[in-house]
């Protein structure tokens, strides 16, 4: 085990500051699912008290990795980075679960696990980027329009890049970080054939996932040149420099706003979404008990592909949050957010509507 990790770790297998928050933990009420109990797994194993078995990787691969540990720490320890590296360990000894080596076979020959559409790089010039990525392209294609419209609206003239391809994130969060490293190079290529000083994204993910991840957890460099600029924070910036305005909607029902997946990446990002939904709205939306600081993430994490029954759990509590609030619209940003919550509101009998659709439909003229 690498070093840095087994002394987070250490740190962590015996410390409950974050259990409170831990979503896994509050929908099955499992210690083993909880950062302690992964942790103490984890060290375990080191010490040679247990020997992995398919239950114990099994506990190893349960992690999250939406970095709800870490916001909630108050001596900041990279938890999820720290269970990747262990989970890079498993993979190479062959001890990881099927859907893993599965999953990676499938990003050898295509770009994304969601789709196999046929993908160029772009040879455009421009000095703001947009990236979309695959989760956008494949799962929530309006986002993309959206967003476009919403940015010429601010003057700018984004070249769109990366459609349809993986950040990298997914595939370092399961421990195949050859293959993270090998996506990151993809980005990283087509974002200097561009030639942009600025790359948008529309995330908390994407936004993490270049301006930390990278380097952290897969000693990539960021290239200096170029700065990583989340649409939402532009948007409300905006509006609050009289840049941009937009018409409050009509409408009679009650509505919230879902920090997505990796909201609690973003602590500086909170408010803007927030501002930007109640200059579009007739009444200030209510709030969700899992949010901010606390969010959980819905089931958009490498837990679909290993652990679906556990995605599924995550993305109907946040639908239950709404629910018991007797909220009947949810409003959030991420296109993967979107989709898995989109998958499962009629359940609950809740509708889920994109932002930056919402935003572009109430533009001021």
């Amino acid at each position: 085990m690498n070093d840095k990790a087994r002394l987070t770790l250490e740190n962590c297998r015996y410390c409950l500051m974050c259990r409170h928050v831990d979503p896994l933990d509050q929908i099955f009420h499992r210690e083993t699912l909880t950062p302690h109990g992964i942790a103490l797994t984890a060290i375990s194993e080191q010490r040679g008290l247990i020997t992995w078995n398919e239950d114990w990787v099994d506990v190893i691969f349960s992690e999250v990795d939406a970095g709800i540990a870490q916001a909630n720490c108050v001596t900041d320890q990279p938890f999820s980075d720290a269970v990747a590296l262990v989970k890079a360990d498993l993979v190479k000894a062959g001890l990881a679960p099927d859907s893993v080596y599965k999953l990676d076979k499938k990003l050898q020959n295509q770009a994304s696990p969601f789709g196999q559409d046929p993908l160029e790089t772009t040879t455009n010039k421009g000095s703001t980027a947009l990236f979309v990525g695959d989760e956008s392209h494949f799962l929530w294609p309006g986002a993309i329009e959206a967003a476009v419209k919403l940015l010429e609206a601010l003057g700018e003239n984004p070249v769109l890049i990366s459609r349809g391809k993986s950040n990298g994130f997914l595939a370092s969060s399961l421990g195949l970080l050859d293959t993270a490293r090998k996506q990151a190079s993809t980005i990283l290529k087509e974002l200097e054939v561009v030639g942009a000083s600025k790359l948008v994204v529309l995330s908390p993910g994407d936004a993490f996932t270049f301006s930390n991840l990278y380097n952290e957890r897969l000693g990539i460099s960021w290239p200096d040149t170029v700065e990583v600029v989340d649409l939402i924070t532009l948007l409300a910036n905006a509006l609050s420099s009289g840049e941009i305005s937009f018409e409050p909607a009509v409408t009679d029902k009650t509505s919230a706003y879902v920090d997505p997946t990796h909201a609690s990446r973003a602590p500086n990002r909170y408010e803007s979404p927030r501002l930007l939904l109640r200059a579009i709205l007739p009444e200030t939306p209510l709030e969700l008990f899992w949010r901010k600081k606390r969010t959980h993430p819905v089931g958009n994490t490498s837990l679909q592909f290993t652990h679906p029954e556990l995605a599924k759990a995550l993305t109907q509590g946040r639908l239950e949050d709404a629910r018991s609030r007797g909220i009947e619209v949810l409003y959030t940003e991420d296109p993967s957010t979107l989709f898995h919550l989109q998958n499962h509101a009629q359940e609950y009998n809740l509708e889920i509507r994109g932002l930056y659709e919402k935003l572009e439909a109430s533009l001021s003229s």
